[in-house]
């Protein structure tokens, strides 16, 4: 049975993609991004799946994504950050190597400046993330092997942390 080496998960903005490709770089095999598989399937951004479709759609073309993903790629899998919502999703991570990528509100601020191109984001972005969290952490959390704060952290440093957690072996 294939499976991804490493699946990543998180907010929007920890760096999944960035960190992702370096995992994938060091340990010598392929990276995949959920969320860039939906845009090429769709020929559209996620933006626009939420402002057009809405949520609900979005999110059944991101399970069935994640899905796909999971059954096929043997590399490093990053996920889209409300993936984790759900259920199937966290009983499908079960059993793989999960890296929660965590970090905190002012590093959010940082990275993105939590702009509008993120929908979820659209109005008072500093609470809307604080309640995104309050509400994903413990799913994060939950699908977790290991959990690594980025905080302050380059991605080459995230990434040394997370093959140190899950004790793999640099290429």
């Amino acid at each position: 049975m294939s499976a991804p080496l490493i699946v990543l998960v998180g907010p929007m903005g920890v760096g999944k993609s960035t960190v992702g490709l370096l995992l994938a770089e060091r340990l010598g095999v392929g990276y995949r991004d959920t969320d860039e598989d939906i845009v090429a399937e769709q020929g559209r951004s996620i933006a626009d799946i939420f402002v057009d479709e809405g949520e609900p759609v979005f999110r059944a073309l991101e399970k069935e994504a994640v899905r796909r993903a999971v059954a096929e790629h043997r590399g490093v899998l990053a996920l889209g950050g409300g993936a984790v919502l759900d259920e199937d999703t966290r009983a499908l991570l079960a059993g793989h190597q999960v890296v929660y990528l965590s970090m905190d509100v002012e590093e959010a601020v940082r990275r993105t400046g939590l702009n509008v191109a993120r929908p979820l984001l659209a109005v008072n972005p500093r609470r809307q993330w604080r309640e995104l969290m309050e509400a994903r952490r413990h799913l994060y959390e939950e699908v977790a092997t290991a959990v690594v704060a980025t905080d302050g952290r380059t991605p080459e440093e995230v990434g040394r942390a997370a093959l140190d957690a899950l004790e793999l072996k640099q290429a």
